[in-house]
């Protein structure tokens, strides 16, 4: 007989178990110890201790350290833990966001395999994810795949049954034709919609390219400190809506008081991107095709009115991703899911300080991403 400690969640105790050895020669196994279900063969630690460990990760949102702290474990048995308890898969919702797109830390020792056809070694992680998120705000994250290529995005959608496809409606994606051209093929009935955050940012990084072609060009040199139009470089980049009306006009008087050679190209800019604001603006207000048409009108004849290739590019952009766009005028729907779950990944990373096993992140992210449509978000 040998004695073991056996830890539970609440209490540590001690139970005897019992070693059995067989007298005939032919038996293989020759012996064995007595278990019962809470405490598996081999076990010291009971199903309910590794269960507790393990959600405390899961659903409680504390570190594998912080855990393994708490409950008087090693980090091995905690990990395991959360590898029992997690999540399964969710079902099809009638929103789906695609594509957001987030930068994973690499590991710590990351993997080379040689590539036999190049005879160059290659990591073996790839350090971008696509992820799938439900918009509804029921499910989550639904899923990601290593790689961000059209075919890792068309696989995972093929894998999921028919009715869960055609349940999907509304896809909202970034500007990127490879999320695109996945879900045409795959989704052909959903309706696709660009997300207004990268319309906007995209506009004030023209505004901000107009700017520094400009000051380069007829300064000679970068802007810097005493440069009016570099001084206004973030009050450029405001929406004139969050600004009082005095201050638009003290901005509009500052680059009309600047060279016109630097002023008049900046505030042409400026202005194309405040009409593109206001055409976003429109959103959830059941505008009229007359309105749209009015200042999708102005935005295009801004552009075109000017020689500069930035706003030229831009409308370029505008005219391309236009079915897009018009969808989320008329449905307000956003990747701010999507966005919301980059953000935990990101600190669930952090937190872990980078990933040694590379596929401990997609269970740690997958955790963290369902808690809500587990039931175990708690804000305290």
């Amino acid at each position: 007989m040998a004695a073991a400690v056996i830890k539970s969640s609440a209490v540590t105790s001690s139970r005897t178990k019992r070693r059995w050895r067989c007298d005939e020669l032919a038996c293989r196994r020759r012996s064995f110890t007595e278990s019962v279900p809470p405490v598996p063969p081999r076990k010291r630690l009971t199903t309910r201790l590794r269960a507790a460990a393990g959600a405390a990760v899961a659903d409680q949102g504390r570190t594998v350290v912080q855990a393994a702290r708490d409950y008087a474990l090693s980090w091995p048995v905690v990990c395991g833990g959360v590898h029992q308890s997690r999540p399964g898969g969710a079902a099809g919702p009638a929103r789906v966001g695609a594509g957001a797109r987030y930068r994973r830390d690499p590991p710590s020792r990351p993997r080379w395999i040689p590539d036999e056809a190049t005879r160059i070694w290659q990591t073996a992680v790839d350090r971008w994810h696509v992820g799938f998120v439900d918009l509804s705000g029921k499910q989550g994250l639904l899923g990601q795949v290593e790689g961000r290529t059209a075919r890792r995005s068309i696989d995972w959608l093929a894998d999921r049954d028919q009715a869960w496809r055609d349940a999907v409606q509304y896809v909202a994606i970034d500007m990127c034709t490879i999320f695109k051209s996945a879900i045409r093929r795959v989704l052909p009935q959903a309706t696709l919609v660009v997300d207004h955050f990268r319309l906007v940012q995209l506009a004030n990084q023209t505004l901000t390219e107009v700017r520094r072609r400009i000051t380069v060009t007829h300064r000679g040199r970068r802007g810097r400190k005493g440069n009016r139009e570099w001084e206004l470089r973030n009050r450029l980049t405001r929406s004139a809506v969050r600004i009082r009306g005095e201050h638009v006009d003290t901005l509009l008087d500052e680059l009309s008081n600047l060279p016109r050679v630097i002023g008049a190209p900046i505030t042409v800019a400026w202005n194309a991107k405040e009409d593109l604001l206001d055409l976003l603006a429109t959103a959830r207000t059941r505008l009229d095709r007359e309105q749209v048409r009015d200042l999708l009108y102005r935005f295009y004849r801004r552009c075109a009115d000017v020689d500069l290739p930035e706003l030229q590019r831009l409308a370029t952009t505008v005219e391309t991703w236009w079915p897009e766009i018009l969808a989320f005028l008329h449905t307000g729907i956003t990747n701010a899911g999507s966005e919301g779950a980059n953000r935990v990944i990101k600190t669930i990373a952090r937190d872990a300080y980078g990933f040694r096993n590379p596929g401990n992140q997609p269970l740690r992210t997958r955790c963290a991403t369902t808690r809500r449509a587990r039931g175990h978000l708690d804000a305290r």
